[in-house]
Formats: C-alpha cells, sequence, structure tokens
C-alpha cells in the first residue's frame, strides 16, 4: 500500500511541475548537484553517486568533475550506520524519518543550499523548514560529533594505476589502507570463478579488468564477485579493484571506475599476479608498486584489447563512450 501511495505521490508531483512550468534544467543547478553529493556522502550512498551525477551534469550543462566529489567530500562525515556496511536496512531509517531529517540537519549546519529549487515549486530550505527530527533515542543516524567516518567514505584515488582517478568506497570499518599481492582476472566471470575456487587468499587484491565503458562494453555491476569474497570470510582482509563498477550491495575494500580503462591500454591493464599493490585512503592514491621503468616497459609492449563487440549498438557505444572519470557519456564531444 505505501508503494502505490508512492507511486500516486509522484504523478500529483509530475502534474504539480507541469502546471508550474518547472523544467529539468530549472532544478538541475550547480547548487543543486552539491546538495546531492553531500546528502548522499551523509547517507553512505555508493560509488554509482559518482558516475551517475557526471552524467547527469554532463546532460544539464553543469560543470562538475570527480575532483568535486574529493573537495565536498573532505567536509562532509558519513552519519548514517545503514547496509550493506552498516547495522540496518534502508527500511528501518524510513521508519524513523526518512532521509528530510537528515537533510534538515545538513541544511542547518550549513552544508547544504537552501535557495535550490525542487520539484515541489518550493526551495530546498522552505520543504524543510516544518522537519521534525529524528526520535530521541534512534542510533541509525550518528551527530555530527560521533560521526562513523569524519570524512568522506567516497574516495577518489590516483596513482600511477589510475592516472584519471578511481573511486573507492572505503568507509574506515575494513581500514584506511591496504597494501597486497595482485590476483588478476580478465572479468567478472573469470574472477567468480576463481573467487568460489579458492584462488584469493588474505592479503590479495584482486584485480577485475577489461569491465571499463569500453571493455565490457558498459560497466557491469562486480557484485557476484564481492559476494563471493563476503562469502569465503575475506571481506576484512583482501581488496578488490576492477576498470568496472561495484553494485549500491557492494562493500569491503572496494575500488572501481580504474581509469584509463585496460581496453584503452590503462595500466590496469598490465598488472601481473604478484605485483603489489597498494591503495591508501588517506592520502587518495592507489600505486602499483613497480619501478617507473618498468611500467613504461610493460605499458609499451602492451596491446590493448579494446571493445570485444564489433558490430551492432554496442560497438557503437564503445566507439562513442568517454571515460567514467567523465560520467562515461557519449556524446561529450558533439
Amino acid at each position: 500500500d505505501a508503494k502505490k501511495m508512492d507511486s500516486y505521490d509522484a504523478g500529483v508531483a509530475v502534474l504539480n511541475l507541469i502546471k508550474k512550468d518547472i523544467k529539468p534544467r530549472d532544478i538541475l543547478t550547480r547548487k543543486a548537484f552539491e546538495n546531492a553529493i553531500v546528502t548522499c556522502i551523509a547517507l553512505g550512498g555508493s560509488t554509482n553517486l559518482v558516475l551517475h551525477l557526471l552524467a547527469i551534469a554532463h546532460s544539464a550543462d553543469v560543470e562538475l568533475s570527480i575532483d568535486d566529489f574529493a573537495k565536498i567530500g573532505e567536509r562532509v562525515p558519513l552519519l548514517c550506520d545503514v547496509k550493506p556496511f552498516g547495522r540496518v536496512t534502508m527500511s528501518e531509517l524510513i521508519k524513523i524519518g526518512g532521509i528530510r531529517p537528515l537533510m534538515k540537519m545538513l541544511l542547518d549546519r550549513g552544508m547544504l543550499h537552501g535557495d535550490c529549487l525542487t520539484v515541489s515549486g518550493l526551495t530546498m530550505a522552505e520543504t524543510l523548514a516544518d522537519v521534525k527530527p529524528y526520535p530521541e533515542g534512534q542510533d541509525i543516524v550518528r551527530d555530527f560529533d560521533n560521526p562513523i567516518k569524519a570524512q568522506s567514505h567516497l574516495r577518489i584515488l590516483k596513482g600511477n594505476l589510475a592516472p584519471t582517478g578511481a573511486v573507492g568506497k572505503i568507509t574506515g570499518k575494513e581500514g584506511l589502507y591496504f597494501k597486497g599481492t595482485a590476483k588478476v582476472y580478465e572479468g567478472e566471470e573469470d574472477a567468480l570463478q576463481g573467487i568460489l575456487r579458492g584462488d584469493v587468499e588474505k592479503g590479495n587484491v584482486v584485480v577485475i579488468r577489461n569491465e571499463g565503458p569500453v571493455g565490457g562494453p558498459g560497466m557491469r555491476e562486480m557484485l557476484s564477485p564481492t559476494s563471493a569474497v563476503a562469502g569465503r570470510g575475506l571481506i576484512m582482509d583482501v581488496a578488490l579493484i576492477t576498470d568496472g563498477r561495484f553494485s549500491g550491495g557492494s562493500h569491503g575494500f572496494d575500488v572501481g571506475h580504474i581509469t584509463p580503462e585496460a581496453a584503452l591500454g590503462g595500466p590496469i591493464g598490465v598488472v601481473k599476479d604478484g605485483d603489489e599493490i597498494e591503495i591508501d585512503a588517506k592520502r587518495n592514491t592507489i600505486q602499483l608498486l613497480i619501478s617507473d621503468e618498468e611500467l613504461e616497459s610493460r605499458l609499451e609492449n602492451f596491446q590493448p584489447s579494446g571493445s570485444p563487440v564489433k558490430r551492432g549498438i554496442l560497438a557503437k557505444y564503445a566507439k562513442t563512450v568517454t571515460s567514467a572519470s567523465y560520467g562515461a557519456v557519449t556524446d561529450k564531444d558533439l
């Protein structure tokens, strides 16, 4: 019944937008994107936040880059103890008031732009004016002086393994630093079979490549491999990196959207089994621990695969799609 009412209310909201002649670009301003980033970080949102907001901003002609996520994330704490990394489900958060009391907390703290237009036709501040706080004694949403993590769990990482950026979902529960030996797989299916076989051991960095926008083509979510890692009891003992992306249901020491991707000659394509990889979520770096000379030599001799699809709509997609660091859009230069 609640879902039916949600659907009905969505229809009412659309009619209201039509009556008031409010267009998407009236709402999709730079300030609105900043509000979305702040709210989703405090809530504990997934790495897909970065990919999708970059793409939506591009469509709306709003300047937004992965570096903006890093900058905003330095001042926004992780407050909500929700799954997959936390204790409770979103439905339990809904029962104590949902997301709007969190947004009111952020607004009162000066972290949201209250003058942004919303789909109601009112400003953000106006829509939140009468929102009641969470009930006393609830322990799902933390106070600002007791955050789960003082800064964003979404880390924009760069280094010789991801020269143009990668996105890590690192809450701190898995630690903020990982150094281990690479276990390389040429795609999601190979990785899943290897993990289930028992190939992956404590201290490994699972590398899944050829799953980027071109190499996929598209960016599949690596939910199955991360779930398999968890199922084998290794969630706290291994890291997993990929030029693909993650489901919001993934948790662990995960880094996705590694760019440039393997299919286009990115450094992730030359990682070998046994190489040491270092991920530092404090310095926001991801490094392949080999000499510059060795890395340069490997890249010079590397023959990237490109897209595995040569005909049809997916081949057209692969030829036009940009890097995940630009939102994997297909019309950037048109």
